[in-house]
Formats: C-alpha cells, structure tokens, sequence
C-alpha cells in the first residue's frame, strides 16, 4: 500500500504508538553516551560498533544497513544524522589530517582541509541540522562550508540533467552516422539551455557550444565549482579530508574501475561514462594514514550517511507577506531567475518522505515554524517473515524555491578565486538560493557581509541583472531582500511537526516540549532508541 500521510494520522500515531518515547531533545554535534555517560542520558545511544552493525549484508541481513535501510528506512535516516553529528574519537580512527599536513597543497588540496571530529563541526547551524558554518582553506582566501538542506534533491535533479543532456547527445551521433551529415542540435534539461553539440557522421562531437557544464555533459552538482556526482564520493571524501578517516568502498572503487553500480540511495554510478572519486583503500584491512586503525569507516556507516542526505530535509519558506511578493516579482523582473530558477522537477524520486517546512506561528512554537511529513514510499511483503520492504514510489516531485540552475557561470573578477598554485577560478555553479537568508556572511568565500552586498558582487554573466537590481528604487531593493530572507534553514530539533507538535503549555518550555521533527515515531520498534 501507498503511504502519503496527513497531519492527522501522524500525530495520532505519535500519540498511540510512543509517547514520551519523544521527549528528549537533541542539540548539534553529540557525545556517545557508552563513551560519556552523563545523568541526563543525553548523546547517541548507540555505540559506533553497534551503528555499524551487522555490515551491509542484505534484505535477510538483520541489522545490517541493507536491511535497515529497506525494511526501517527511518531508523536507518535517523543512524546516519547521529552518525552526521557523532562526535568521533581517536579510538575509532579520527586523525590524521590528511598527510598530516604536509605535502604539495597546489595538488593537494585537501592539505588545507584542517582536521574536525564531526561532520557538524562544519556543518552545524542551525543547530542538529546538517547545516553550514565551517571555513576552510583549500583556496588562499577560504571556502566557507555550504548547508547541506536538501542535498539528496540535488543529486537527483543533476543526475537527471544529465542523462537527459546524453540522451540528446546519443540520439545527435545516431542521426549523424545514418544521415552522412553534420548533426547540430540544442542540449536542453529540464528547460535549461546547456548551449550546443554537433555531431559528425563518424561519431565525433564537437563541444565548443557547450556552455555551463564540462565537454562529457556530466552536471556535478557539489561544491562551489561544480566538481562531484554524488554523495557517497562527497561523504567519503570530507571523511578522509576533515577527519583523518578512511572509508573502504567497493562502490566507488568498483565505479572507479569502470563497473556499473547503485549505491545504498539509489544512483547509479557508470564508470564507464564518468570518472568517480575513490580513495586509494584496497580492502577493509588496509591502513593508509598508518595511525594502527583499519576499516575506520565500514561501508554500513557509509550506506547510513549516504541515505540521511539523500533524505535530508529541504530549507524553509518563512513569513510570506506583500513585501516578499513584491520582492519575488522584482527578483523575477530584473532577470535574476534567469540562473536563479525557482522550481525544477524530479522525475524520479528516490526518497521515503517529504518534509515541508513553512511559518505557522499558531502551530509553530518556537520559531513559528510548522514542518508536515509526508511519506513517499510503498510497503511490500516479500514473504520473509521479516518487517515489510518500505519501497521508495519513485513518483515526480516538484523542488520548490530551489533558485538555481545547476550551471557554471563567470560572475566577473568580484568572484573570482586564487588557487594555491598560481591559476584563478573564474567559473562557479548558480548557488541555490533556498536557505539564503539563514546563512550570511555570503559567497564561496563569505567575503560579502550582506544579501544587498553579494547581490551588488555579481559582475560578467550577471551584470545585466546585477545593474537592474541597482537601478531599482530603495524599497523594491529591500523587498527582494525581504524575500531572500524569508528563504531560511531552520533546526529540526526545535521545529514542531506532524510527528511531534510540541506542547507550549509544559513545565520547561521552550528547554523541553519545543515540537520537533522526531522520526523515532515512524521505526519498527519506537523503543529502541538511535
């Protein structure tokens, strides 16, 4: 059967099925409570060990992450965000930074990654969430830490862009070889322009024309330049970069060679098509920081991450008002949607649930934000005697309030950056602007103190609407600013739901009782607690 719930059926089943079991709350970056025991029992409840589990094993495997992940999938969301803010230790392998610092930062970048014991010490605000707030220096003039709201949507809106883009170009080389003829036509996805190919009768394709993507057609939608596919490479890699912990991946060594695989989210990775990242770990024993500690990250812990981002929350929208109309209708007129494009559409989605967040200052609570969960998903028994399959419905979904367009575009020497060994990095990806108004100071380098400041920044592609936003009056300036800010993140231990309202009228309000998006509610066993 389907599941796509309504408020009214979660809280029903908060309130038959598990009250108190909620009532704890949480807070960003967490101890373990088998490591630090403390009298409030607060932290992971799990050990690391036990988070990892039986491996990856499969649909039979109990508590391995393949099991976990198509039989629990909530508790398996719920693993990889305590694992996201798990504070980790020498004992399970953190540290060294990578080549403990030392080596050829002109190729190794990662030199400049610094050395963190938790993913939330760079991505840590809001608060529990996988947010933004992190710094580090592989350029000389920094990259800040982008939020991670959302992630999973953009994998999967890039991905999609991208068959559609070789699809295009398949069908160019077909119609070349049987017409004998030079073949030119547009690459459009999802009604974005990536400029032209043409094709030759003798397989040839010529990529001059291409525009806002790299020759192969490949929209990489992670990091400020555009320069990974997916989250398991983007996981792995902050893992090795930021904390000295090193993942034995078959996946990705398996994509890397040139194998065909699908990850624990869903994607499928072509080595054939596309160059993956991996790491140059040969099996679970190896040990290449030589710090006495294999298989630092088993490939369970991999999969839990990998599905917690897939399925992560997307940004909020706050007060809307006519203020913020009339900012979104000037936005729109002085050509800034253009590269900001507001809405996109998945064609096939790949997550459990939905969460959509939105001002509600009757049901909000604290920060009068209200977050409805809404599942996506199919139960199927496949007759194993164990707890039905949880299905994704790979349904559309329509992305809204994403502002971005998945290209590359030269904003002028103002975004310019300095690269360690002399060159300059003129081309970046249209940032999404969901989430903007919560994570200021701006741009890849959060070199600009402002929204009106980084808007003002833009130069090259963007002159033409960077000078119509100057030209505007003072007060249809700052209704696009209202706007900007109303697009927020917000944290979803303190943000009431359908899955825990909250309750204003408790002893200890707001510290306790503040509503919270609890997917505890939703595991096979609400009492075994992640």
């Amino acid at each position: 059967m389907k599941n796509r719930w309504g408020a009214k059926a979660l809280v029903t089943l908060v309130w038959c099925v598990c009250i108190g079991v909620l009532a704890i709350p949480a807070a960003a970056q967490l101890i373990d409570r088998s490591m630090s025991p403390n009298s409030l029992n607060e932290g992971i409840n799990k050990s690391y060990a036990e988070q990892a589990g039986a491996g990856r094993g499969d649909a039979l495997t109990p508590n391995s992450s393949a099991y976990v992940i198509g039989r629990d999938p909530f508790r398996a969301i719920r693993r990889g965000r305590q694992l996201f803010q798990r504070k980790f230790a020498l004992a399970q392998g953190l540290g060294p930074r990578h080549l403990d610092g030392v080596g050829d930062i002109n190729v190794e970048l990662a030199l400049g990654a610094g050395l963190s014991d938790s993913c939330a010490a760079c991505h840590g605000r809001p608060r529990g969430g996988a947010g933004f707030g992190g710094d580090v220096v592989t350029r000389p003039d920094s990259r800040d830490a982008p939020h991670l709201y959302g992630l999973g949507l953009k994998e999967m809106l890039a991905d999609e862009m991208t068959a559609e883009l070789r699809a295009i170009r398949a069908a160019a080389v077909a119609e070349a070889a049987k017409s004998g003829q030079m073949v030119t036509r547009s690459l459009e996805a999802k009604g974005i322009s990536f400029g032209s190919i043409k094709a030759a009768p003798d397989g040839a394709v010529d990529t001059t024309a291409v525009d806002g993507v790299d020759p192969d057609l490949r929209v990489r939608p992670f990091f400020a330049h555009g320069g990974t596919i997916s989250i398991r490479e983007f996981v792995i890699g902050a893992l090795n970069n930021e904390m000295g912990m090193q993942a034995f991946d078959p996946d990705l060594r398996a994509a890397g060679a040139g194998a065909t695989v699908t990850t624990a989210g869903g994607l499928v990775l072509d080595g054939s098509k596309d160059a993956v990242e991996f790491l140059e770990v040969t099996s679970a024993t190896d040990d290449p920081d030589l710090d006495g500690r294999v298989n630092e990250v088993p490939e369970s812990i991999v999969d839990f991450f990998e599905f917690y981002l897939l399925n992560y929350f997307k940004p909020a929208v706050y007060q809307q008002t006519p203020e913020t109309a009339q900012g979104l209708k000037a936005f729109r007129k002085a050509g800034c949607t253009t590269c900001h494009v507001p809405d996109l559409t998945i064609d096939r989605d790949r997550r459990v649930a939905d969460v959509e967040t939105v001002y509600d200052p009757v049901r909000g609570g604290f920060n009068n934000l209200f977050s409805t969960a809404t599942g996506l998903f199919h139960q199927v028994d496949d007759g194993s005697g164990q707890p039905a399959l949880k299905v994704p419905n790979y349904g559309s979904f329509v992305v809204r309030n994403l502002f971005t367009d998945f290209k590359r575009h030269d904003l002028g020497p103002s975004f310019y950056e300095r690269n360690y060994g002399g060159t300059t990095q003129t081309e970046f990806l249209t940032t999404p602007l969901w989430g903007v108004g919560s994570t200021g100071p701006y741009g890849h380098d959060g070199r600009s103190i402002n929204l009106r400041e980084v808007i003002l920044r833009h130069g090259g592609e963007a002159q033409a609407s960077r000078d119509a936003f100057d030209r505007l009056p003072k007060g249809k300036q700052a209704a696009i600013v209202a706007f900007l800010n109303s697009l927020v993140l917000f944290p979803p231990d303190d943000t009431a739901s359908n899955l825990d309202a909250g309750d204003r009228a408790a002893a200890g309000y707001p510290q306790v009782a503040h509503g919270s998006i609890k997917l505890t509610v939703l595991f096979n066993d609400p009492n075994d607690r992640e």
